[in-house]
């Protein structure tokens, strides 16, 4: 094909064609190597979701047990993580050690 011979017209149609082949031709390669890996990950017992980590659930965190406890109220107790309850910052406030609310 002698590009020379041909109009403008006729090149940006080619042009188009050629962007469309290009685009066309790079969609059926991904889809074929998707396939493929998808196929390779079945031979060996996996699902592709399984080994790119996809639709993982957020692993819950474990409760941790409490060392402290209101003495005034057993039933209120803290971890000693996170923010203070109000009950600690006020036996902190009444001059007592967190050390009088420890389990």
């Amino acid at each position: 094909m002698d590009l020379n011979n041909l109009s403008l017209q006729e090149l940006k149609a080619l042009q188009g064609d050629v962007d469309v082949a290009i685009h066309n031709f790079e969609k059926r390669k991904k889809a074929e190597a998707l396939a493929e890996v998808e196929r390779v990950a079945k031979e060996n017992g996996f699902s592709l979701k399984e080994l790119l980590g996809e639709g993982k659930t957020v692993p819950k965190k474990s409760k941790v047990a409490p060392k402290y406890a209101n003495p005034s109220n057993p039933e209120q107790t803290w971890s000693g993580r996170g923010r203070k309850p109000g009950w600690v910052n006020a036996l902190e406030a009444a001059g007592h050690s967190l050390d009088d609310a420890t389990i």
